[in-house]
């Protein structure tokens, strides 16, 4: 729940509405199918493990990735099988595009532009590297792929989950509701959330067991969400505590009279 509130591809749909009214309709709508994909998933899981069975899903992937195509196999045959996997595709191809644009835009506009040419860039030299950071992006994942093969899916995402939660969710959340929390807190608690996440990723049995091969990890759990997540918001407070920033309280204040109002 608070890694798919800190999704940025998920984030940047606010930006396709035209006012706040409709943000929170399509907000409404958003997390409504969102909450029925996550409770249709497990009933998934569970009746491909009754009806196909654990051996032949693991004969066909061991991560169990098929899982939901045998069961539509099985429920409906060639046919349903053929439209289910059409659907797996096509939103294969939304996720990776929504994922991509976010990663190559966050590069282009918000390190590049916002960052290192401190707002000082024109559209053409933001679009070539929107363009290299696409292709860079696209060979990192090629990459990853390879090296999580036979990983199932579904945990896959959990780790992604786990990033954004710890990245994005506590410095957007307290943004919203803290006064008195500033850009530098912001800054730290997103810098920690997401260097702790990896880390401890990396050292868990899912990299370095089943990845790297050692015999045990140095991190016992699969998913480091818990610790990471809170390890971003205290950060994000401590550093807020010793640090004043008067113009993030000033919008702050506009920020209130505006959620409250409901204009934008």
């Amino acid at each position: 729940m608070f890694g798919t509130a800190g999704l940025p591809h998920i984030l940047m749909r606010f930006y396709t509405v035209p006012n706040s009214k409709e943000a929170r309709k399509s907000v409404f709508y958003a997390t409504g199918f969102i909450g029925f994909f996550y409770i249709l998933t497990s009933i998934l899981g569970f009746g491909a493990a009754v009806i196909v069975g654990k051996t032949a899903i693991q004969a066909i992937d061991k991560g169990g990735n098929m899982a939901a195509l045998l069961l539509a196999e099985v429920l409906g045959g060639q046919v349903f099988l053929g439209y289910l996997a059409a659907v797996a595709f096509a939103t294969i191809l939304v996720v990776v595009a929504g994922l991509t644009l976010a990663g190559a835009s966050a590069v282009s506009h918000d390190l590049y532009a916002g960052v290192f040419k401190q707002g000082i860039s024109n559209e053409k030299k933001e679009l070539r590297v929107a363009k290299i950071s696409t292709l860079f992006l696209g060979i990192v994942v090629i990459v990853l792929g390879i090296l999580f093969k036979g990983q199932n899916i579904a945990f896959m995402v959990g780790l992604a989950f786990a990033i954004s939660a710890s990245a994005n969710f506590p410095a957007l959340l307290m943004s919203i509701y803290w006064k008195k929390f500033t850009t530098q807190g912001a800054v730290a608690s997103m810098f920690t959330g997401l260097s702790l996440a990896i880390m401890l990723i990396v050292l868990s049995p899912t990299i370095w067991v089943d990845i790297f091969h050692h015999a045990q990890a140095l991190f016992p759990l699969k998913n480091p969400g818990l610790f990471s997540m809170a390890g971003s918001f205290l950060v994000g407070i401590i550093v807020s505590k010793f640090t004043h920033d008067s113009q993030a309280e000033e919008q702050f204040a506009e920020e209130v009279i505006r959620s409250c109002i409901g204009e934008t």
